[in-house]
């Protein structure tokens, strides 16, 4: 068994005037603001020289998210304020805002926003506040990592390769987020330090939900996973949830997605 790692934690906080004046923003502006992106025309911002940079094009993206049925504001607001193009290799850098997964090296991707979107609400299950502590497995580049930390009043992020694990401490430098931590270890095994979760996320797929999960997930908490299900021609894999209730486990299977596989061990 590989030992844990764990990395220092940022020390500074992120700035986040825009993020605090989005959310005094009243609902009924904002959503307001997400039909107005929605309805722009074709290559409208595009036309205004706007740079990856720029709030507006993560808005835009924020504005189809909510087109596919996304209602959470908590998920919106965090999803537009993390800048996804510090994620994606320089090469891939005009695709970051699209609704589509890209490779971030060592055979691994990013996921779509869409999905990623997805399972963050499925996670929160309509929370009025933030989570509490989190468990994320699989960091890849960080970019989930990042979106949780605004969600969550702590991240716990495991990571298996090391190359990968390297490149999301340097992504997530700039956020100096002191509530999140990255770990390399094996995630099936969880992280048991910092159980009791109030919520765990896998971005990896595997043939069953690993124990160690269910054993660190706390009662009232939610687990949001992809797992494969059939068998043959009809195998695929499913987004499964599953809720720790005080009564046992109750598993539920949603819309089929397509995520890398689970492993063991640290590489």
């Amino acid at each position: 068994m590989s030992a844990m790692k764990e990395r220092p934690t940022f020390p500074a906080r992120l700035n986040t005037s825009g993020s605090k004046e989005e959310a005094k923003r009243p609902e009924a502006q904002r959503a307001r603001t997400v039909h107005q992106l929605q309805t722009a025309a074709p290559g409208q911002l595009k036309s205004q020289g706007l740079g990856m940079d720029s709030r507006a094009v993560r808005m835009s993206m924020v504005g189809k998210l909510a087109a596919q049925g996304i209602t959470d504001a908590q998920v919106l607001a965090a999803m537009g304020h993390i800048e996804r193009h510090r994620f994606v290799d320089t090469a891939l850098v005009n695709q970051a805002y699209e609704d589509t997964s890209l490779p971030i090296g060592l055979g691994q991707t990013i996921s779509k926003p869409g999905v990623v979107a997805r399972m963050l609400e499925l996670l929160r299950q309509g929370a009025p506040a933030k989570l509490g502590r989190l468990l994320e497995i699989g960091t890849g580049c960080g970019y989930q990592a990042a979106v949780l930390s605004q969600l969550a009043t702590e991240v716990y992020s495991i990571e298996r390769l090391r190359g990968l694990h390297d490149k999301a401490c340097e992504n997530l430098r700039h956020l100096r987020q002191p509530n999140l931590h990255l770990l390399l270890g094996d995630g099936r095994l969880g992280f048991a330090k910092g159980a009791p979760y109030a919520g765990i996320i896998a971005a990896a797929g595997g043939e069953d939900i690993p124990e160690a999960w269910l054993e660190q997930l706390a009662v009232g908490g939610r687990l949001v996973a992809p797992v494969a299900t059939g068998t043959g021609k009809t195998r695929q894999q499913q987004l499964m949830v599953v809720d720790k209730t005080a009564q046992g486990l109750r598993q539920t299977l949603l819309e089929a997605v397509l995520f890398v596989p689970l492993k063991s061990g640290v590489a």
